[in-house]
């Protein structure tokens, strides 16, 4: 089991990068249970809700005293609970951070939202594209003379949200086991978009990163840093900044000779040269590129499909994904040496494993039978 094998974790079911972090600290070895709403039905089938993989699901109502109070007898075996509702729908349950720390004093309460617990927009929806709007990631990615596209919801629900809740909640599980006292953790996606931005904030400052879009190295500005299209319409793409690697994709190019590329920051030539390679990169295939440039210190990858990347051969040697119940998917991430993770099954439908669970957590058959009778459960 992973690294985090003991671990016992209560999730109050949300959507996008709540589950997202649960996933991320199940794949790691936390047994967690998924506290589902009763009549809650999923979209599609549970083993396609890989969000929801790895852990057992319970259905409760907690409109019911009687559920309320079965989660915070729960929450006194468990090392931490997340939940991902805006400010003030957990304290109006009577499941607040201050009702469930008195039950637990070590318990580690994640909360994940857009805006954060606090601020003028904390109690305004939002998604993924409102967040990352606000921290100047949006408007730096596209094409300067296009509106900025939204680069899937990576950077605010997934990157900085799901992902920095699961770091949250595991730095804070460390330093429980220090101190013995828990926390509450404040993960919001607008600052872990912002966080993810750092970079570009230090290159802003220091002068040498602009505002405007794709006139940067990194932001499909340069001709060494982009992607192109081939002769069979596919797509290929470089990422040559060190002069070593820049003199090898003039070299696989052609260019070598050609004292238009000598310059490679000169950012008045950028577009000029970005138009002669494209023109090169556009006589040959995206398979004769990869049998040119894969595998070299180009940085050259063929840009790939969903159905494409889970056939590549680096993937395939890497486990990168792998099959659940008949489900291709992203295996866990990071790698460990010793305390390897693993996914444990596939996502559960909600409330299947309601009695399992509370039986295991040492509720009675009798207290089972009455949460039944008052449709607690």
């Amino acid at each position: 089991m992973g690294p985090l094998k003991g671990v016992k974790i209560l999730e109050i079911g949300g959507i996008g990068p709540g589950p997202f972090c649960s996933m991320m600290l199940s794949d790691m070895g936390a047994e967690i249970v998924r506290v589902d709403r009763i009549g809650h039905v999923e979209r599609v089938e549970p083993r396609y809700n890989l969000l929801h993989r790895g852990r057992k699901s319970i259905a409760l109502n907690l409109k019911k005293p009687e559920a309320v109070e079965a989660v915070l007898r729960m929450i006194e075996q468990a090392d931490a609970l997340t939940e991902g509702f805006r400010p003030g729908v957990m304290e109006d349950l009577g499941l607040g951070p201050d009702v469930c720390l008195e039950r637990n004093p070590k318990l580690v309460y994640g909360r994940m939202t857009g805006w954060g617990q606090s601020g003028p927009l904390a109690s305004a929806a939002g998604h993924d594209i409102n967040y990352i709007a606000l921290t100047g990631a949006l408007y730096s990615i596209g094409q300067r003379d296009r509106k900025p596209p939204p680069p899937l919801n990576l950077v605010g629900d997934f990157g900085g949200g799901g992902m920095l809740l699961a770091f949250g909640v595991a730095c804070a599980l460390y330093e429980a086991q220090r101190s013995g006292a828990g926390q509450v953790v404040d993960a919001a996606m607008v600052d872990g978009a912002a966080t993810l931005m750092a970079m570009f904030y230090a290159f802003h400052s220091a002068g040498f990163w602009s505002n405007e879009r794709q006139s940067n190295f990194l932001d499909g500005g340069a001709h060494f840093y982009d992607t192109y299209d081939t002769k069979d319409g596919k797509y290929i793409c470089v990422g040559s900044i060190e002069p070593q690697f820049y003199a090898l994709l003039l070299k696989h190019t052609g260019l070598a000779d050609d004292p238009d590329f000598s310059e490679q920051m000169d950012m008045n030539k950028w577009p000029d040269l970005k138009e002669k390679i494209a023109a090169v990169f556009r006589t040959k295939t995206r398979d004769e590129w990869c049998d040119i440039m894969e595998g070299s210190d180009v940085c050259f990858s063929p840009v790939l499909t969903l159905d494409e990347a889970v056939k590549h051969p680096h993937n395939i040697a890497r486990g990168t994904f792998v099959e659940i119940d008949g489900v291709i998917q992203p295996g866990p991430a990071p790698r460990f040496s010793r305390t390897v993770p693993e996914i444990r099954k596939a996502a559960s439908p909600p409330g299947v494993d309601t009695e399992e669970v509370l039986a295991d957590w040492g509720f009675s058959t009798k207290e089972i039978s009455g949460f039944k009778e008052v449709g607690a459960i």
